[in-house]
């Protein structure tokens, strides 16, 4: 009986030997403390969102839960007299795009941070509004003339028009500092008591746009200095500089930084996106078609670096893509200039 008792504790522990020699071999296998594995080069950490199970769709940053907030697109005044502006710090994405008069106007959109006021917020146009339907959003605008208004409703855009709620206290205030057309400003706090009653959705889960880990962005031609000349008369010119500490670029209007009203905070963003495409003056005020659908030639700049791509419509949206393949964008915020086919646009 002994004996085989023993029997049985050596054919237990030479099963016990080998185990170990087995695991010993598995961690053999494995890369050194501070090598990376073949596994890793592969499918490289990004590290900024590695401990984040959500990002947020319009910039790629780590959110704290799902994101469902309706995008929401307001139409930011960019005159002269409408400068500075409020809440554009705060936007994920702007589209600048030529209104009338070689001014610029901007659709902001913002969902990851929505700011307490934005603006002063200005009147629609048809190609501002199709910017934001590729984004499934709310579209904000204080007024536009009947046929634009009836544009706009006949869109199927879920949309909130100043007009309906000038100055009321809970939508739309007028400033006393700015005479009108530059003094009307969103209260951001009314958004959701006005959509629900529109009878519109509160919440939606919204497509991402397609980020990189830097390791995964394209390289490109080292840039400091980015200058669009949208127009000599009046000068209508942006600038953007960037700034290598923060890795980002920062936007100044016709020689002027671009700064929160309240703050001066610089505005400062991570991808810069120049689309060129064909306007056409359509009437005596001098609004315009623009072509969002035919693709064309563009620029685009992130982490100090140009590379000269082509742009698409992919489902409303407009995306870089270089010898046909799609691009990413670095994570954070992008400014997005769309611009016609002979805009000098000069970077060094």
């Amino acid at each position: 009986m002994k004996k085989h008792i023993g029997l049985a504790v050596l054919l237990l522990s030479l099963l016990l030997m080998a185990a170990c020699s087995k695991g010993e071999e598995k961690e053999s296998t494995d890369a050194p403390e501070g090598k990376v594995t073949a596994q890793e080069k592969e499918n490289p950490v990004d590290e900024e969102t590695a401990f984040s199970q959500f990002t947020y769709p319009l910039t790629g940053k780590p959110a704290e839960e799902k994101p469902s907030q309706r995008v929401i697109a307001v139409m930011v005044n960019n005159h002269t007299k409408a400068r500075p502006q409020t809440g554009l710090s705060q936007a994920d994405v702007v589209y600048e795009v030529l209104a009338e008069g070689e001014i610029t106007r901007f659709v902001a959109l913002f969902q990851s941070h929505i700011p307490d006021k934005i603006g002063p917020v200005r009147s629609a146009r048809p190609y501002f509004m199709k910017l934001a339907q590729g984004y499934d959003s709310v579209y904000i605008y204080h007024g536009a003339s009947v046929k634009i208004n009836q544009f706009v409703a006949n869109s199927g855009i879920d949309f909130l028009n100043g007009s309906m709620y000038d100055n009321n206290g809970w939508l739309f205030m007028r400033s006393n500092d700015r005479m009108p057309p530059h003094n009307s400003y969103l209260l951001t706090s009314g958004i959701d008591k006005a959509i629900r009653a529109k009878g519109y959705n509160q919440a939606k889960e919204m497509e991402a746009l397609p980020f990189g880990s830097e390791d995964e962005l394209k390289q490109g031609q080292s840039v400091q200095d980015v200058t669009i000349t949208y127009s000599n008369q009046p000068q209508e010119v942006v600038s953007f500089t960037y700034d290598s500490e923060q890795k980002q670029f920062l936007r100044s209007s016709d020689g002027e930084p671009t700064v929160e009203k309240e703050s001066n905070d610089r505005i400062a963003v991570d991808n810069i996106f120049v689309v060129k495409t064909s306007h056409q003056v359509i009437d005596s005020k001098g609004r315009r078609e623009v072509d969002l659908t035919s693709g064309g030639k563009g620029y685009l700049f992130y982490k100090g670096q140009m590379m000269e791509v082509n742009w698409k419509n992919d489902q409303g949206r407009i995306l870089p893509y270089l010898d046909g393949q799609p691009l990413k964008f670095a994570k954070g915020k992008t400014w997005v200039n769309i611009v016609p086919n002979d805009t000098n646009v000069a970077a060094q």
